[in-house]
């Protein structure tokens, strides 16, 4: 499994943008494929966008047109670039990885909306 690190959450006004990271570490990164998951407190965790090895890439409807996800296999990094953001997206960020399935998480990163 690779380990992984997220990071640039944290309180924004509603209408701002934040940009998350996720460095990943004791694999091969350019053959993972990558998402974004938010968990939303007394919800369960949901799926937000991915990224594959092929560059091919996902979103949740609710997101589409405001976040945007990358990823830097030189650097072995993924990102979430989120614009527009809104109250509703106040949730714990996750990054994973895998080939098929997912099956390699990180703690997380807090990301709060502020209306």
């Amino acid at each position: 499994q690779v380990q992984l690190v997220e990071s640039g959450g944290g309180l924004v006004q509603a209408g701002g943008s934040l940009r998350l990271s996720c460095v990943a570490s004791g694999g091969t990164f350019s053959r993972y494929k990558m998402g974004w998951f938010r968990q939303a407190p007394g919800k369960e965790r949901e799926f937000v966008a991915s990224v594959r090895w092929n560059g091919a890439i996902l979103y949740e409807d609710a997101v589409k047109g405001r976040f945007t996800i990358s990823r830097d296999n030189a650097k072995d990094t993924v990102f979430l670039l989120m614009n527009s953001l809104k109250p509703e997206d106040t949730a714990v960020y996750y990054c994973a990885a895998g080939q098929s399935s997912y099956d390699s998480w990180g703690r997380g990163t807090q990301v709060t909306v502020s209306s």
